[in-house]
């Protein structure tokens, strides 16, 4: 099971995997029980998402699980925070001792088809014509990210999260922020790409 790319650094271990058809998930040894009935209808492409994910915690932390609260992941035993995303071929998952959030998406033109979904046209003033879709995409990825950190069924991508006008030669302190009502959090984003890809990470 070689790793594709680490990430992590001094808070995190954030691990990338690229599925290869000669790697062998046994879906017996990797599944936890209690993830049996959430995933027996799932599409084969995610079936082994979720069992590379495993695969990767394995390699971290052979005794803990992944158990999901209202679709939400966390470890078992509950001795760190817990992050995972999943974009066929790739899985990643991260640990830390803080909060974290993490997203992986692919570069795909139709982005540009639901940008009132989660921007502002006061958001975009920023973003050059020729290269909107790396843009659109940064900035979807990085509110999936604040969105694991911080999360509500009662919030939306386009009203609670924001990300700060950034440019692409500086993609490891990409401001960015959460709020409502009653709070505002200032966090920052670290945007990775590799093959066709943008990779998003988040912490607290």
């Amino acid at each position: 099971m070689p790793l594709y790319r680490d990430f992590s650094d001094d808070t995190a271990t954030i691990l990338v995997w690229k599925y290869d058809e000669n790697d062998e998930l046994n879906i017996d040894e990797l599944l936890e029980p209690e993830n049996a009935e959430k995933v027996k209808d799932y599409h084969p492409k995610k079936l082994l998402e979720v069992l590379m994910v495993r695969r990767l915690l394995k390699s971290i932390k052979p005794d803990s699980k992944i158990l999901y609260k209202e679709r939400e992941p966390f470890l078992s035993p509950k001795d760190a925070e817990i992050s995972i995303t999943h974009s066929y071929p790739f899985a990643a998952i991260a640990i830390s001792k803080n909060k974290i959030g993490i997203d992986i998406e692919k570069f795909n033109p139709k982005i540009l088809r639901v940008i009132d979904k989660f921007t502002y046209e006061n958001e975009r003033d920023f973003i050059p014509f020729d290269t909107e879709v790396v843009f659109y995409t940064i900035i979807w990825s990085v509110k999936e990210s604040m969105y694991k950190i911080h999360h509500s069924k009662h919030w939306s991508l386009k009203k609670h999260y924001e990300v700060r006008p950034f440019e692409l030669k500086h993609l490891h302190s990409i401001k960015c922020r959460v709020h409502d009502d009653q709070i505002s959090d200032e966090l920052k984003a670290r945007v990775e790409f590799f093959d066709e890809y943008c990779f998003t990470v988040v912490e607290e």
